[in-house]
């Protein structure tokens, strides 16, 4: 069942990512992510009402407090990636997740990790290279040079970083409730920071393009509140270095989208490379045991 949802979740979270890309890229970073919380905001209130009950304690507060600041900042690192680079070139950085989980997961979960990992932390390396493999005609360092010119993708990449914290430490708030009331309660949090911030990140501009795309909106609310929901769920019933292993095949899910929605271009190397990511993360999950 965790398997299950964990590929729901990144289902879901490559689709909310399209649809924000398709029909919000020509508002700020900012507003993007206005627009993103928002929308699954409604589905957030609507689960409390219909949640099991939760007796949170003290460690799930802790965590909720730890958490929100980091989310915070790779949320808008996400909604810049997706503004400014093809999905092709972005989204599959975030199979990195799992290769830094090996480090945070062992120090706020305690969870081992085999040797074996090694390997598939080389092959989502080789497969970051071989997403700009065209490149090497200008060098064996070409398609390492075009990570660097490509804003999007070392974005993703420290966005990548950040997730491998708050992951873990997500799951301590779960264990110490539920999946269900932590990924209300977490989102609706996130949403009330985010949208205090308007007066400050907002840059003065008004309300006016947020809601005037109800039906995308709509849809993106119930991707991204499938995507919550599935991944508390799936999380709280194995290691979160699985679950998130088997969720970056939204990566790949993305890089589709790049090539159906928006024509990008190169999509059979980039493809490959995400293929390359994707077998690598895989690896990292069956060398745990998985």
């Amino acid at each position: 069942m965790w398997f299950f949802l964990s590929l729901l979740a990144a289902l879901g979270l490559a689709t909310a990512d399209a649809l924000t890309k398709r029909f919000f890229s020509d508002l700020t970073p900012y507003r993007m992510g206005v627009v993103r919380i928002l929308s699954s905001a409604p589905w957030m209130v609507l689960a409390l009402l219909f949640l099991p009950s939760a007796m949170p304690d003290r460690a799930f507060w802790l965590a909720i407090a730890a958490a929100l600041p980091l989310e915070i900042f790779a949320f808008f690192l996400y909604m810049r990636a997706l503004k400014l680079s093809p999905l092709s070139l972005s989204l599959p950085f975030l199979a990195f997740t799992p290769v830094f989980m090996i480090l945070t997961g062992r120090f706020i979960l305690g969870e081992s990790i085999r040797l074996g990992g090694v390997l598939g932390i080389l092959l989502i390396v080789l497969g970051a290279y071989v997403l700009n493999l065209s490149k090497m005609k200008s060098g064996l360092l070409g398609p390492v040079r075009a990570v660097m010119r490509e804003p999007g993708s070392w974005i993703m990449l420290l966005v990548s970083f950040v997730y491998s914290l708050t992951a873990p430490i997500g799951k301590v708030a779960i264990l110490h409730s539920n999946p269900w009331f932590f990924a209300a309660v977490y989102n609706l949090a996130l949403s009330v920071v985010i949208v205090s911030l308007w007066p400050v990140a907002a840059g003065g501009a008004g309300v006016r393009g947020i809601f005037s795309r109800p039906g995308p909106m709509l849809l993106i609310g119930l991707m991204a509140a499938m995507e919550n929901f599935a991944h508390m769920m799936a999380i709280a019933q194995v290691e979160a270095a699985y679950m998130i292993a088997v969720k970056r095949l939204s990566l790949l899910f993305g890089v589709l989208y790049g090539a159906w929605w928006f024509g990008e271009q190169n999509i059979r190397e980039r493809l490959a490379g995400a293929a390359i990511m994707i077998a690598g993360v895989f690896l990292i999950r069956w060398a745990q045991g998985g």
